[in-house]
C-alpha cells in the first residue's frame, strides 16, 4: 500500500510567470515552473482554496496566481491528471461556492477528481467572527467543517489510486 502523507505541503505560487508558451523552450520550462510542476507531480492530492468575488475566482492578487499555477501545470504533460482533489472557499452570501463550481469546471478538463462532500464554503463577512486580525480562521464550527473535508480527501486519494 502506498503511504499517503499526512502533512499539507503549502507551495509558494507567487514566484511564477505569467503563462506565456515563449517561454518554453524544447518541451522545457522555466526552472521555477519546472520546480512547480514536480511538486505538483510528487503530490498525492491537492487542495485548491480561493475566494469569491463577482461569483467566480477572484482576479486579485490572490487568486490570479492561482489560476496561472494551474495553467502551468497543465502544460503538456498535464501534472493534474487523476489526482484527488478539494476545494474550499470563502467570501460573501455564496461562500464561495460559485467560485467553486468554476475551479470544478476548470478541473474536469484537467482530469481531476474532486471530493463531492463535504463541502467548505464559508461565508466569511457573517457574525460570529470567522478570522481573527491575522487572517487566522477561529470559528469552532468553521475549523470542524474544514477539518472533515481534509479528512474526507485524505481518505478518498489512496482509494482513487486503488490502494484501500
Amino acid at each position: 500500500m502506498e503511504a499517503v502523507a499526512s502533512e499539507p505541503v503549502i507551495i509558494d505560487i507567487s514566484p511564477l510567470p505569467v503563462l506565456n508558451t515563449d517561454l518554453e523552450v524544447d518541451g522545457t520550462f522555466p526552472p521555477v515552473v519546472e520546480a512547480f510542476r514536480q511538486k505538483i507531480l510528487q503530490a498525492d492530492s491537492v487542495l485548491f482554496a480561493s475566494p469569491e468575488y463577482n461569483y467566480s475566482v477572484t482576479g486579485t492578487l490572490l487568486a490570479a496566481p492561482l489560476k496561472n499555477a494551474i495553467d502551468w501545470a497543465s502544460r503538456p504533460p498535464i501534472c493534474w491528471a487523476d489526482k484527488a482533489a478539494a476545494i474550499v472557499s470563502g467570501g460573501g452570501s455564496f461562500g464561495g461556492g460559485l467560485a467553486q463550481y468554476h475551479l470544478r469546471q476548470i478541473g474536469i478538463y484537467l482530469d481531476l477528481h474532486f471530493i463531492n462532500k463535504p463541502e467548505f464554503h464559508l461565508n466569511a463577512f457573517a457574525p460570529p467572527a470567522k478570522f481573527d486580525s491575522d487572517g487566522n480562521l477561529i470559528d469552532p464550527q468553521s475549523k470542524n467543517r474544514l477539518k472533515e473535508v481534509l479528512l474526507s480527501l485524505f481518505a478518498f486519494t489512496p482509494r482513487l489510486k486503488g490502494n484501500c
